[in-house]
C-alpha cells in the first residue's frame, strides 16, 4: 500500500494491499477497503465503513460520520455499505444508517460532485450523477442513472426513480417517478426526461411508449386509479410496467404535473 506518513490508519481497518492513502487522512477502526481504492488527502473515512473495489475518494470528503439524527445511540453499530467505481468528489459528506440492520448504501458507479449531502439510511442505486451542492435527506431512495442538479433538496422518505431528472435548485417533497423531469418550488413534473432517455440509448418506440403512458396518467381526465387500471389492460413494455408499478408502491404520493 502506498499510505502518506501523515495519515492515520486504525490498526483494524482491512485495507487491500493495492489501496493508496494520501496526506492528513483518518481511515477509523474496522473500515474495509477493496481493490484499486484512492483515497486522495484530508478524507475522513469513519468506522464501520465497508466500501467495494476501484472507488475514489477526494480531498476533504467524509464517509460515515454520524447521522445527524437527534435520537441516534452512538453506540449502534451501524455503517455505511459502498459498492465499486464510484466517486466521491471535494467535500462529498455521507452519513451512517441509524440502525445495525439498516445501513446506508450506495450502489455502484456514481458520481458526487462537491459538497454533495446523503443523510442517513439512504438507498442508491447504479451510475447516478449528483451535482454540487445537492442534498439527500434520511431514508431517501434513489434508483438507478438517475441525474440529481445542483442545489436541489430531497425530502426524507422521497423516492427518485430511473433515468429520473432533478432540475437545479428543486424542492422535492414527493416521489419523482421513473423518466420523469422534475423542477420548481416546490417541485412539479414538467415532463419526461427526454435528453436523458436518448443519451441512454432507448429506441424510439419504447421513448414514444413512456410518452403515451404519462399522458394517460396525466392528460386523460381520469384519476391516477383509473390511469393504471386503464395502462393495465394494455400490452406494456417493460418501462411502462415499471412505471405502473412505480405510482402504485408510492407511501408519500408521486409529484404533481404542471
Amino acid at each position: 500500500m502506498k499510505i502518506h506518513p501523515t495519515a492515520i490508519i486504525d490498526p483494524s481497518a482491512k485495507l487491500h494491499e493495492s489501496v493508496e492513502v494520501g496526506p492528513f487522512c483518518i481511515i477509523d477502526a474496522n473500515v474495509v477497503m477493496g481493490e484499486g481504492c484512492t483515497v486522495e488527502s484530508t478524507v475522513r473515512i469513519h468506522a464501520r465503513t465497508v466500501i467495494g473495489k476501484n472507488n475514489r475518494f477526494h480531498h476533504g470528503a467524509i464517509i460515515g460520520c454520524e447521522p445527524q439524527d437527534l435520537g441516534f445511540d452512538r453506540n449502534t453499530p451501524a455503517y455505511v455499505k459502498i459498492g465499486d467505481g464510484n466517486i466521491f468528489k471535494e467535500g462529498s459528506n455521507i452519513h451512517r444508517g441509524t440502525k445495525a440492520e439498516t445501513p446506508t448504501v450506495i450502489g455502484d458507479n456514481n458520481y458526487f460532485m462537491g459538497n454533495f449531502h446523503v443523510g442517513h439510511d439512504c438507498i442508491i442505486g447504479n451510475h447516478n450523477i449528483f451535482t454540487h451542492g445537492s442534498v439527500l435527506a434520511g431514508h431517501v431512495n434513489v434508483g438507478n442513472y438517475s441525474f440529481i442538479s445542483g442545489v436541489a433538496a430531497v425530502h426524507q422518505f422521497c423516492n427518485v426513480g430511473d433515468y429520473a431528472m432533478v432540475a437545479g435548485c428543486s424542492k422535492i417533497v414527493k416521489d419523482v417517478p421513473h423518466f420523469a423531469t422534475a423542477d420548481g418550488n416546490p417541485a412539479t413534473l414538467i415532463g419526461i426526461n427526454s435528453i436523458g432517455l436518448k443519451r441512454a440509448g432507448f429506441a424510439p418506440p419504447k421513448r414514444e411508449a413512456i410518452k403515451q403512458a404519462y399522458k394517460i396518467i396525466f392528460h386523460s381526465g381520469m384519476n391516477i386509479r383509473q390511469a393504471l387500471e386503464t395502462l393495465k389492460k394494455q400490452d406494456n413494455t417493460e418501462e411502462v410496467k415499471s412505471i405502473i408499478a412505480f405510482f402504485e408502491n408510492s407511501d408519500r404520493g408521486v409529484t404533481d404535473h404542471r
